[in-house]
């Protein structure tokens, strides 16, 4: 397997900065290497992970749906998981200890690293690529038109957020956290979001998929901005694996397992072209109670790349854009990736192991 595996079939406030805060402070100030298990029994019993109900969460979907991660962790390791609508909430209940790794976006994983001072979370692995653009209503067919109208993203501070906010900057426009500016932007959530704008309270929103496809095939929207656009070879990280730092460097041992069962979701969708768009589907039927269109998992997923690799050389730009949008501090995220344990199962594998660029461990 390539680094990259491409498949054609292929989804809180700043205040909540203290409380992500709060759940840092135990952490050991170490970055030694992760230990190798010391007996044949897990370290832990139990794995806390986070994902959301999006396409861009695919490898978290199908992990479970599957029971990939399941194989992998053995009898001895439940896994529980809890679902979020975006990754700041993720990030509140990563830094709280109330679950150990979450699926997320890279702008909150660099907001807590910088916020606790590298001592919350590691990003351990990528898991998708692309996915998220800038939808709108009939009318807006240029930049120039988007003067005083309003704009969603799925939370304030997440991913596609601070893009939004970076790109309307770019634009020559003013926004604000509390809604005010040139263009108005007012995080909501995203099956919110398709709701407000059918009935025409929103002109448009920045969104990951499913929701960009969602509201061009259900609620007649089109693209004015793609992200995939606005970067080299159209690559830009939508989603990675991060693992609160205490765990991971309590809990090689599972961690690794987790990791296995990653990477089996990550071939599994590009070995299973014809199967996936239903495996992700009822998994998003079961959180969401309705599964979406075969016209939107289809569009959704071609527009979705699934990798291990977390294009870690795109964050020293993903933490100025946050810094632009006014939604993170300045900080350092040298240290932010650990893929150590992911590149030695790559290389036991024999697969390209993947690059920290010079931001961590690999």
């Amino acid at each position: 397997m390539n680094k990259i595996v491409r498949t054609t079939t292929a989804i809180t406030t700043l205040g909540l900065v203290a409380a992500m805060m709060a759940g840092c402070a135990s952490a050991a100030a170490t970055d030694k290497p992760a230990a190798e298990p010391t007996s044949s029994a897990p370290s832990v019993n139990e794995v806390r992970l986070g994902y959301f109900a999006n396409v861009t969460h695919a490898p978290a979907l199908v992990g479970l749906e599957e029971g990939l991660f399941a194989d992998e962790l053995g009898d001895d390791v439940k896994i529980t998981t809890q679902v979020f609508n975006a990754g700041p909430a993720a990030i509140e209940a990563l830094s709280a200890g109330a679950i150990d790794a979450t699926y997320i976006g890279p702008n909150p994983s660099i907001n807590t690293f910088i916020q606790s001072g590298g001592e919350s979370a590691r990003i351990v692995a990528g898991a998708a690529i692309g996915g998220a653009a800038l939808v709108v209503r009939d009318g807006i067919d240029s930049p120039e038109d988007l003067k005083g109208t309003t704009l969603a993203s799925p939370q304030l501070g997440n991913t596609q957020d601070v893009a939004l906010r970076k790109w309307l900057s770019d634009e020559g426009y003013t926004t604000d956290t509390s809604g005010g500016g040139d263009v108005h932007v007012t995080p909501t959530e995203n099956a919110q979001t398709l709701t407000l704008f059918q009935q025409g309270q929103l002109d448009g929103a920045w969104l990951p998929e499913p929701w960009v496809s969602r509201l061009i095939l259900d609620a007649g929207a089109h693209v004015l901005q793609d992200e995939a656009d606005l970067w080299d070879d159209g690559e830009f990280p939508t989603t990675v694996l991060l693992v609160r730092k205490q765990f991971l460097d309590e809990h090689p041992d599972v961690v690794a397992e987790l990791l296995k069962g990653h990477e089996a979701a990550v071939k599994w969708i590009a070995d299973n072209p014809d199967e996936a768009p239903a495996v992700i589907n009822g998994a998003i039927e079961k959180e969401t109670g309705k599964p979406l269109d075969d016209a939107v998992i289809e569009r959704a997923l071609e527009h979705v790349t699934f990798s291990v690799d977390p294009v870690a050389d795109t964050f020293e730009t993903l933490v100025q854009n946050g810094i632009d949008a006014g939604t993170q501090k300045k900080g350092s995220i040298d240290g932010l990736f650990d893929l150590r344990l992911l590149n030695k199962q790559l290389k036991a594998e024999g697969e390209d192991t993947v690059s920290a660029a010079g931001l961590g461990k690999d």
